[in-house]
């Protein structure tokens, strides 16, 4: 499957019927889901209406890490295949799933002041989180540090391997150790532990960040085909003169 789609004409053929999908996904999900988040939900009777920035911060998150796992997975795909498509899809994906990572950091501290009384603690989420950032950031640096752009590839593409073992430590640091966040509510193998009214905005607004993730993805790697293929063409071009 993933050879069929490896090449870069198949792919593109079969991206320019995902995009205009994933755009209306996405535009109709975050038009719904702003209305849900901000109008049609109610406030905690604890927090209140801060309560909202959740229906941002916990997508984000949620989207931070899929972003990571997919990246990873490509990495396997070039490392063990060497398809450059893998490659190139990586390097698509590090910048939104970077700006996920960001979006979470900063929405946690706005609803972190009002309820823990700080814009920031060394909690174990948040300090993971933190390191997922870093990572993002780390295989940016080091997939365009080398002169030659195949090193780069397989430096980043074992570095986002390394790196996967911090995903399950974001997801399970509130049952490992003693952290402010509270624990799971949504999943979970025993279902759902949030009212639907809540819930329903919820995964509205993570389907329109999954399908926003999908539309910038797509536009990227397109781009880098053609940055590709206009090198290879005055490459050429050049060996003929």
């Amino acid at each position: 499957m993933f050879d069929y789609l490896a090449n870069p004409t198949r792919f593109r053929a079969i991206t320019a019927v995902i995009l205009p999908l994933a755009l209306a996904i996405t535009v109709l999900a975050l038009t719904f889901g702003i209305y849900l988040a901000f109008f049609a939900s109610p406030p905690d009777y604890q927090q209140g209406d801060s309560v909202r920035i959740m229906y941002i911060h916990v997508p984000a998150a949620w989207m931070a890490m899929l972003a990571y796992l997919a990246m990873a997975t490509s990495a396997v795909f070039y490392l063990v295949w060497r398809h450059p498509l893998a490659d190139i899809g990586a390097r698509a994906m590090a910048v939104p799933g970077a700006g996920f990572a960001l979006i979470t950091l900063i929405t946690g501290a706005f609803w972190g002041k009002p309820i823990w009384g700080a814009w920031w603690v060394w909690d174990a989420r948040l300090t993971s989180m933190l390191i997922l950032l870093f990572l993002y950031l780390g295989y940016m640096a080091l997939a365009d540090g080398f002169a030659r752009s195949e090193r780069g590839s397989k430096a980043a593409s074992l570095l986002l391997l390394v790196g996967v073992i911090n995903l399950p430590i974001i997801k399970f640091s509130v049952d490992w150790w003693n952290t402010l966040h509270q624990g799971s509510s949504v999943l979970r193998l025993d279902g759902a532990r949030i009212d639907p009214t809540m819930l329903k905005p919820l995964l509205v607004m993570a389907v329109a960040m999954l399908g926003w993730f999908i539309c910038i993805s797509i536009l990227r790697m397109h781009t880098a085909l053609t940055e590709r293929r206009i090198h290879a063409i005055l490459a050429r071009e050049g060996d003929e003169y």
